[in-house]
């Protein structure tokens, strides 16, 4: 499953720095916010300075580096769990978690911050954090991995 893992962490990570270069650079959000994209989405730049959904924020520069940090060991913990890997969703979820982590570090190494831009939200129901590929990746991923965990424990009870 690691060689299923690594395409869909290479397809996940194109995709969220993609869509982070069309925001930031074709689209120019910084200068220019786009008005409401769908009645529940909207396009929004917000540099986070933590992980995902804005968690963890931090100022410091020593923080962005030991959250780089963190990610390249969480990383390679998990392209090893994907070389162990026996199913296709396993391989799946973790290489969407990769690509995603890996979309982040690069806005880290980049910006010093990531980059996040969509906004779902329901009316007046707006307390959903401004996101970006690379976390609804990880989100993804983590769906995935608590899924096949549950289909592994079925699969050997029969």
């Amino acid at each position: 499953m690691l060689r299923l893992g690594l395409l869909v962490a290479a397809a996940t990570l194109a995709l969220d720095q993609a869509t982070k270069w069309y925001v930031l650079d074709v689209l120019d959000v910084a200068r220019a916010p786009l008005p409401r994209v769908l009645p529940f989405l909207d396009i929004v730049l917000v540099w986070n300075p933590g992980i995902s959904f804005g968690m963890l924020q931090s100022g410091s520069d020593l923080a962005a580096w030991l959250l780089i940090g963190f990610a390249v060991v969480v990383t390679v913990g998990l392209i090893v769990w994907m070389a162990r890997a026996r199913s296709a969703l396993l391989g799946l979820a973790l290489g969407l978690a990769v690509g995603g982590a890996i979309g982040n570090v690069v806005d880290r190494l980049r910006f010093g911050k990531v980059v996040d831009f969509l906004f779902v939200h329901l009316g007046p129901f707006d307390w959903w954090p401004v996101f970006n590929v690379a976390d609804a990746a990880i989100v993804a991923g983590f769906i995935g991995i608590v899924l096949d965990g549950l289909f592994a424990r079925r699969r050997q009870a029969i």
